[in-house]
């Protein structure tokens, strides 16, 4: 059994219409708590509404701190709850918490409420447990006083207390008011893994969004709309780093319900009635545009910088051993260069967002995923304290990243849209699909120069060095990220390899670009996987070793690749690379964000020569697995995501600008693309680690290495099908 004992600032509860609300303080414990002090306990106030209620009305509602965009977290949570309640799933309900660091801070990234880096569940998992143990504790302790028997006989399933000797019974919500007049137990006893009836079960849980986003009760920011609202949209400069010199708006304030064209830093926003004028008169607006400072290098420039670069020593991230005695002493050498594109994240609700504001208080509803920077760049902007800007966090239609941006700057826009206008009327910035593609915050473009020795069939010496740029120099998680001029996310995954070698260098060069960069789903993992496994897998072919077995034997002391790798192949029947009957199967395996993750994938070549991906074979270890239907639609996700961007997707620069504007042009993957996708959950004790990107990183080295299998070279520059429309 375990035992959790933690700090509380005051009574966790209030008697109220609620009946029963219970919060809870864990300090943070990641990688980032210790660049930020944590807030203290007797800094951390109960809220009303503070993690778990349980109403008169029986209704179990959990506040989730993490947006919910269809990765998970209002189940996920709600089901570490629900457990340690011994609550009947049907009474589960979830809601979006309020933005409050003090109250809801990510327990990895310090006092900062903030979702991603896949850590909803992996950083939430005891707090959220402790709070569904507290609740239960204290209904128990009520029912026990009510009764007037002792605690220890009564037992709860199902959300009925039971006292089988008296044979009384009673429900959550007739304990409810009763149970808020009790102190907080400080300590509780979490329940033994192996008595879980909810977490881990095939089949128990239901996801709790699904009916509301199927009949249109889910609220997303376009469906926020109030009595005067204005409808913004802003003309932003076409190229990264200009700036207005001049405009005439005369056209653009002649179309009906047009409001009002207002300069701002990013652009000029038109404010009108509905979408439609103002998309009518952003069109008809006559700019004339700066970009003296403008970043005016296209692609193809930005790649030939990176190649000359590459040749360079540069910033050592990782090594060991003698790298150049290692390559000096080989029987011989390889070389492989891969060159990755600008990516945009693309996801299906572009940006977009509501605010109220009256000189004094603001408050914005969107899709928020980092409401702590958010309130931040907000009250910056309209000159208030953060304290005053109250932000309610909406469904998301997906961000792969997009939503959390270092520096607040949608939020920010969204702040100076208002501010510009003023207080008399709430405005709603929306972004259109094109201004998403072409605004920039891309998946940076990378560069991976890649050497190794050989000699017999071992490899003696690798080394990686990398070229891109970084978002996060100039961001406020420079301090956190950035240590002797390595960004940690630039070589994630190269850095640190599954294989052992005897000598070993990773090293960066971090380039100035002024394109605007961000994270994209996976992270480092989206370049470094691709680069890391189709160079091994190529040096396995050239030694004539099959690709698992051969991976298996360079490993190093950690076990659970080995573990996924198996279980893969077991799953895929595996009984070598191919090629059969025209198609063949290559393999990866990576680790993102503590998640173990082996891929086959079985590819064929249409007579265009583009690649068919058949189907894919997926083996994760997430350590504890709280849904096991969510890992498999999260792994089938990032599949498919992974799969269209390798393949198709690609944001190029002409001069500075970008070229692709729609999915017209940045490809996805389409419906009758995707492959089958089988997955299987490897069995673990280990505390649970995240599943919204780890799917991302193998899927394209292993559509690549099958690429490799069937006789032609694997792609050294995405994406493998350029131009594809």
């Amino acid at each position: 059994m375990a035992e959790l004992t933690l700090p509380m600032s005051r009574r966790s509860l209030l008697k109220g219409a609620a009946g029963l609300v219970v919060g809870v303080f864990l300090a943070p414990t990641g990688k980032f708590a210790q660049a930020a002090a944590a807030p203290t306990a007797a800094a951390t106030p109960f809220a009303p509404n503070a993690f778990v209620r349980v109403g008169i009305d029986n209704r179990v509602t959990v506040l989730i701190k993490h947006i919910e965009f269809g990765q998970g977290p209002f189940t996920g949570l709600s089901t570490l709850v629900a457990e340690e309640m011994d609550a009947d799933w049907s009474q589960m309900r979830a809601e979006h918490a309020p933005a409050n660091a003090a109250l809801y801070n990510n327990l990895q990234f310090g006092p900062m409420q903030a979702t991603g880096g896949s850590t909803a569940i992996a950083e939430s998992y005891e707090q959220m447990r402790k709070a569904g143990a507290t609740a239960r504790a204290m209904l128990v302790e009520a029912a026990a006083q009510r009764w007037k028997v002792p605690g220890t006989e009564i037992t709860v399933s199902d959300g009925v207390v039971t006292h089988a000797g008296s044979k009384h019974k009673a429900t959550f919500g007739e304990l409810a008011e009763d149970a808020a007049k009790l102190p907080v137990p400080t300590n509780v006893t979490l329940k033994d893994p192996a008595d879980f009836k909810l977490i881990g079960r095939e089949g128990k849980i239901k996801r709790l969004d699904t009916p509301e986003k199927s009949d249109g009760r889910a609220r997303f920011t376009l469906d926020v709309y109030e009595p005067q609202m204005l409808t913004v949209v802003i003309a932003h400069a076409p190229s990264f780093g200009a700036r207005v010199a001049s405009f005439d708006a005369k056209m653009a304030l002649a179309v009906r319900g047009v409001v009002a064209v207002k300069e701002l830093p990013t652009g000029i926003a038109v404010y009108a009635e509905g979408m439609w004028p103002a998309l009518k008169a952003r069109a008809l607006l006559d700019i004339t545009w700066d970009e003296s400072a403008a970043e005016q290098r296209g692609s193809a420039q930005i790649l030939k910088l990176y190649r000359e670069s590459a040749g360079k020593p540069g910033v050592v991230a990782k090594s060991h051993g003698d790298i150049a005695k290692g390559l000096d002493g080989a029987e011989r050498t390889l070389t492989r260069d891969y060159a990755f594109p600008y990516l945009a994240h693309s996801p299906m609700e572009p940006l977009d967002g509501f605010l109220r504001w009256d000189g004094k208080t603001a408050k914005a509803q969107f899709g928020s995923q980092i409401p702590t920077i958010d309130q931040a760049a907000i009250a910056a902007v309209l000159g208030i304290e953060a304290s005053a800007v109250e932000i309610e966090t909406l469904f998301a239609g997906g961000s792969f990243g997009r939503r959390a941006q270092p520096a607040g700057d949608f939020a920010a826009e969204l702040a100076h849209v208002a501010k510009a206008f003023g207080t008399t009327r709430p405005v709603k910035l929306v972004w259109t699909r094109e201004d998403d593609i072409q605004g920039g915050r891309y998946r940076p473009m990378f560069l991976h120069r890649m050497h190794a020795g050989i000699s017999g069939k071992k490899v003696v010496a690798w080394k990686n060095t990398v070229v891109g740029h970084s978002f996060i120099k100039g961001s406020p998680f420079e301090p956190m990220m950035i240590k002797d001029g390595v960004d940690a996310t630039m070589v994630e995954g190269a850095s640190e390899v599954p294989y052992k070698f005897d000598n070993f260098l990773c090293e960066l060069h971090i380039e100035e670009i002024g394109v605007p960069g961000l994270w994209w789903r996976s992270v480092g993992g989206t370049h470094t996987g691709y680069a890391v496994e189709c160079f091994i897998d190529e040096l396995l072919q050239e030694t004539d070793q099959d690709p698992i077995e051969g991976r298996i034997a360079m490993l190093g002391d950690d076990p659970r690749f080995a573990g996924v790798l198996r279980e893969v192949a077991k799953l895929a029947n595996w009984d070598g690379p191919g090629p059969k009957a025209g198609r063949a199967r290559g393999v990866a395996v990576t680790k993102a964000f503590g998640t173990y993750v082996a891929q086959i994938a079985e590819v064929s070549l249409g007579d265009n020569g583009e690649p068919r991906v058949h189907k894919v074979w997926c083996a994760v270890d997430c350590g504890v697995v709280v849904n096991p239907d969510i890992v498999r639609a999260q792994m089938e996700g990032g599949i498919g995501y992974g799969l269209g961007a390798v393949l198709y997707s690609e944001v190029r620069l002409e001069n500075g600008r970008p070229v692709q504007k729609n999915f017209d042009g940045y490809r996805s993957l389409r419906i009758q693309e995707m492959p089958a996708v089988e997955v299987a959950l490897v069995k673990s004790a280990a505390p649970p680690t995240g599943v919204g990107e780890p799917g991302v990183p193998p899927i394209g080295p292993a559509v690549a290495n099958a690429i490799g299998r069937l006789g032609r070279e694997r792609p050294s520059q995405l994406p493998i099908v350029p131009g594809a429309v």
